[in-house]
């Protein structure tokens, strides 16, 4: 994107904040790329008349530890007012039971406690950093954000990951190279019970993993059989340094090891379910039904997506 695009959407995005926040605003805050590229334009942008932009951070066991300083570091860069929820999403049995559709619930259970601190301050609008690309795969918690009411800008306005990385570049935010670290349930297969104790270690171990590859990282279970994802780029430094990543591994508890040669993709243990799905001729369209039942039913088309 050259020079000029980037000005373009960085106008398109202050000129949204301008027309639609009436006053201060509550943006989620991870400290990721994309909530970070939103604080710093909603901060000039009110900043004009004033206003005010709550960065708010959960609190959560499914988030590394190290999240949440980075969160609070940047926020304080970009002008935000940092403020921390704490949650515990594995205290609801729907989640912690780790159905296909956990992200719907886990939105949700976060979003609620949001809203209520929100409400408390009297801030109408609230934003948070879905993508453009975000759309295009399997997220079944972007429905929970359409049915609470919470708004996403960069989705919106058609940004994409890569425009939101050269953005964030070009306005000095210190985290737009930064790799996206979500939610460490991510890593456990669907219907298996989501346990603290074993989200710490695969947390562990990729904050090992990230002091000796850089770029994408992620361990993923299978039973008694991690699963490593790395960039491509990166297959051959892993190899290199077999010995040593085996030997932390196991000392960790993991018994057997594995590197997936495809190496990293956002998403792959959603695989099964694109499966299914095309297998049908359909794709899974996550609604109010689906939320309750943890159920799914089909449309047509070729690609998993919510309801629109």
């Amino acid at each position: 994107m050259d020079s000029d695009k980037i000005y373009q959407k960085r106008q398109e995005l202050e000129q949204y904040f301008l027309q639609s926040a009436s006053q201060d605003l509550c943006l989620a805050f991870s400290g990721g790329v994309d909530s970070s590229l939103l604080l710093k334009i909603a901060v000039d942008a009110l900043g004009k008349r004033n206003g005010k932009v709550y960065a708010v951070t959960f609190d959560s066991r499914l988030h590394p530890s190290c999240d949440l300083e980075i969160a609070k570091r940047v926020a304080g860069e970009l002008g935000g007012i940092h403020e921390v929820i704490t949650v515990n999403e594995l205290e609801q049995e729907e989640i912690r039971s780790n159905p296909v559709n956990r992200c719907y619930l886990c939105k949700r259970h976060l979003f609620q406690s949001l809203k209520k601190f929100a409400a408390d301050r009297k801030i109408p609008m609230i934003v948070e950093g879905t993508n453009e690309d975000d759309r295009q795969e399997y997220r079944p918690g972007i429905q929970a954000l359409k049915e609470l009411g919470i708004v996403s800008p960069l989705a919106e306005l058609h940004i994409t990951k890569k425009q939101v990385k050269e953005m964030a570049a070009v306005c000095g935010i210190s985290v737009a190279s930064r790799p996206s670290t979500p939610c460490m349930a991510t890593r456990i297969p669907y219907g298996q019970n989501l346990d603290y104790e074993i989200l710490a270690k695969l947390a562990e171990g990729e904050a090992y993993l990230r002091t000796r590859i850089s770029g994408n990282v992620r361990l993923r279970l299978h039973r008694d059989v991690i699963r490593m994802e790395v960039d491509e780029s990166k297959i051959w430094e892993v190899i290199k340094r077999r010995q040593e990543i085996l030997e932390h591994l196991e000392r960790s508890g993991f018994s057997y090891v594995t590197l997936d040669l495809k190496g990293f993709r956002s998403g792959s243990m959603d695989i099964y379910v694109r499966e299914e799905s095309l297998a049908k001729g359909g794709s899974f369209v996550v609604d109010e039904r689906t939320a309750k039942e943890s159920d799914f039913r089909q449309e047509d088309g070729n690609r998993i997506k919510e309801e629109q």
